[in-house]
């Protein structure tokens, strides 16, 4: 069967845009020829800064012959009728038509549809035209004579030139040449900017990766991933460091080169008094360099790694030399800013009233940012007011919430006043992915507690599903006040998530919320502290996710979780006591036994079948039943106790003693008596057992 060969090769492509682009552009070719009726055994997408390319194996050749009956209008129906029948089958006459004839609706027109197949040269050269004008870029260009004219082609950068060939193994290919915007598809491919910038004939998909091999381009991008790590790696080995791994980084620098060349640079070891972040972040952010450090060691060398995409003839020291002299500039201004944070502000007399405001001390630089914060009426949302005006929320409510948290509150409230201080710092000005970081780090200079330092960093914590939780209780309670002040007040001005639209990363600051309050065993009533049951039903939907991601089955999940439960730790024990039970074999007999139980008794209240107030012992005419009656008064009164000790895994043990007289009761007891009271009475204490399990868990959501 034969292969499909597609190359799109253009100016250099973004490199943030380039993987998704050739996954769109695979799906969109693939989607279009299945439509057409065309089949394919494999494909896989390739991608560098000049080119995206597609390998499709396994195509048909032809798509199949259609053959279609269309229904019509029966054979007396109006002229207009039949007309709109013969348009939309394609019929210039109904002698065209066939009969047929149904004995309750009498004879009716049939138009008999065939389709001839096409050939797939002629099916791809018809869809690649629309794909290629209408490729979802994020951001696309026009350019040349041609950009003048109204629907002219937008790409990425400036394409220029297409290759579509298509063959079997072992015959030669062809070139589907259809045409975009005066760009024609040809056989024609070309390599390395510089190294190799002549042109190259390919026929099929092994020659063309070859090919460009030696015309200097690695196609495949994980391969350039794999050669940049391996040789940074024995680079920064060989000069005694190790490599400060960055996975974004080296995405990033793959979608950079065609020819990667891994070379060191260096800097003057002065520099390094600045923060190994600071350091770290100017570094990759202007030069897209890696780090290194001393083997073992916590503080960065002096050494970077860049990459290059030329083989240069002096071995790569001009290169070296252009990007060390970029790095010592931004170092140079990095420095500039981590001494300017720490002195004072030319306006403190301006700062008093914000000062007295917070308590603080404008003799300490940090304190000074937080007063300008204030002073500058900083704007945290137009309906949610400035961040001093949130500094001040999350203060009343961190002072409310260290007496769950066990926290000390004078340094809670020292915290919370210093949280969002380095917001008005030079290097967060800069870099604002160091927010936190560098208020750690200038409390830290300050002679702030250390508890207190930890939670100027931690409370912006955990920001993902990997993202540590905070540890220390200041930290927690921070942590704790600062998103739920984020929650409540975007929920009160109606800002919240919809579909995938989550602009304020609420989903991620409710997922937070659960992750401190499970992972640090935190016991916090969330609809008295939000007062707010939407968002409740908000973090009910963060915790099923996080439970399901740890395993936890979504019916047991459902099982426990009511409308009310707003301390979500219990909710996440009684889910890990009940998968504990109902995965045993007492547990499992128990579940069929309740569940005939409460389904038996549900359809009795349904039809309005007299349930009993409560069990009458006089009434109980079998040792089933009576044996059951007590089993269930004190497998309840049990429950009951381990349920106030929050002991769930004893509440389920004292259920389980059921599971026999339950069985029992089904096996000798009928429980429709003919004898209406009795009757009434068997119902009553089938609702007993309906109670008794409902105090740990709702069995009829269980699957099973």
């Amino acid at each position: 069967m034969p292969d499909l060969l597609l190359e799109l090769r253009s100016e250099e492509i973004p490199a943030r845009m380039q993987r998704k682009a050739a996954g769109d552009l695979k799906k969109l070719v693939t989607d279009a020829l299945v439509e057409a009726g065309l089949s394919y055994e494999g494909a896989r997408e390739y991608w560098t800064p000049r080119r995206l390319t597609l390998d499709i194996r396994g195509l048909t050749a032809r798509s199949a012959d259609v053959r279609e009956e269309r229904k019509g209008p029966r054979t007396n129906a109006n002229e207009k009728a039949i007309e709109g029948f013969l348009r939309g089958a394609g019929l210039s006459s109904i002698a065209e038509a066939q009969v047929q004839s149904d004995p309750k609706k009498g004879d009716f027109y049939v138009a008999i549809i065939s389709k001839p197949g096409r050939a797939a040269e002629e099916i791809v050269a018809a869809v690649m035209p629309d794909i290629i004008k209408n490729f979802p870029w994020p951001k696309s260009m026009r350019w040349g004579k041609a950009s003048v004219k109204p629907g002219s082609l937008r790409w990425v950068r400036p394409l220029q030139s297409i290759v579509c060939t298509f063959g079997t193994e072992h015959e030669e290919t062809t070139v589907i040449p259809f045409e975009i915007d005066g760009i024609v598809a040809s056989n024609v491919t070309y390599g390395h900017r510089f190294h190799a910038p002549g042109p190259i004939v390919v026929k099929r998909f092994e020659d063309y990766a070859s090919s460009l091999e030696k015309a200097y381009v690695v196609l495949d991008a994980e391969r350039r991933k794999d050669i940049i790590l391996h040789d940074a790696r024995d680079v920064a080995f060989a000069n005694g460091l190790e490599l400060v791994e960055d996975e974004g980084l080296l995405e990033e620098v793959s979608g950079l080169v065609e020819w990667p060349q891994v070379l060191m640079g260096s800097f003057e070891e002065d520099y390094l008094s600045i923060p190994s972040e600071i350091i770290r972040l100017t570094i990759k952010t202007n030069q897209k360099c890696f780090v290194t450090r001393p083997s073992a060691g916590e503080t960065l060398s002096n050494r970077f790694i860049l990459v290059a995409n030329i083989q240069a003839t002096d071995g790569g020291k001009e290169i070296i030399h252009g990007n060390g002299k970029v790095v010592r500039a931004r170092l140079s201004d990095a420095l500039h800013f981590w001494k300017r944070d720490q002195g004072d502000l030319p306006d403190l007399e301006t700062l008093e009233a914000s000062a007295k405001k917070f308590g603080l001390d404008l003799k300490k630089p940090l304190d000074q940012r937080m007063a300008k914060l204030d002073a500058l009426n900083v704007t945290f949302h137009a309906k949610l007011g400035s961040q001093g005006e949130r500094v001040a929320r999350i203060r009343a409510l961190a002072a409310d919430l260290a007496k769950i948290t066990g926290a000390d509150a004078a340094l809670v409230d020292r915290a919370v006043v210093l949280a969002k201080a380095d917001l008005r710092t030079e290097a967060v000005g800069e870099f604002p992915e160091l927010q936190g970081v560098m208020g750690r780090k200038y409390a830290s200079l300050q002679g702030e507690n250390a508890s207190v330092a930890t939670a100027i960093e931690d409370h912006y914590k955990p920001q993902g599903p990997s993202d540590r939780v905070p540890e220390d209780k200041v930290a927690i309670t921070v942590a704790l006040a600062d998103k739920l002040d984020t929650l409540v007040g975007f929920w009160a001005i109606d800002e919240k998530p919809t579909g995938s639209k989550d602009p304020y990363a609420l989903r991620r600051a409710a997922l937070g919320v659960v992750r401190i309050l499970l992972e640090r065993g935190v016991r916090l009533p969330l609809l008295a502290t939000t007062k707010d049951a939407d968002l409740l039903a908000f973090f009910h939907d963060r915790l099923k996710v996080y439970l399901r991601d740890l395993g936890a089955r979504h019916d047991l999940i459902d099982a426990v979780l009511t409308p009310e439960a707003d301390d979500l730790l219990m909710v996440a024990r009684r889910v890990e006591a009940l998968t504990a039970f109902i995965t045993s074999e007492d547990g499992k007999n128990l579940l069929a036994g309740t569940k005939r139980a409460t389904q038996l008794l549900a359809a009795e209240e349904k039809k309005g079948t007299v349930v009993a107030d409560g069990v009458s012992e006089a009434l109980l005419k079998l040792d089933a039943e009576k044996n059951l009656f007590a089993a269930v008064k004190a497998a309840s009164a049990e429950a009951s106790d381990a349920i106030a000790k929050e002991d769930f895994r004893s509440a389920m043990a004292a259920l389980s003693k059921l599971r026999a007289p339950v069985d029992r009761f089904f096996e000798d007891v009928l429980v429709n008596d003919e004898d209406a009271a009795i009757r009434a009475n068997r119902l009553a204490l089938l609702r007993l057992i309906r109670e008794a399990t409902g105090t740990v868990a709702d069995f009829s959501k269980i699957a099973g």
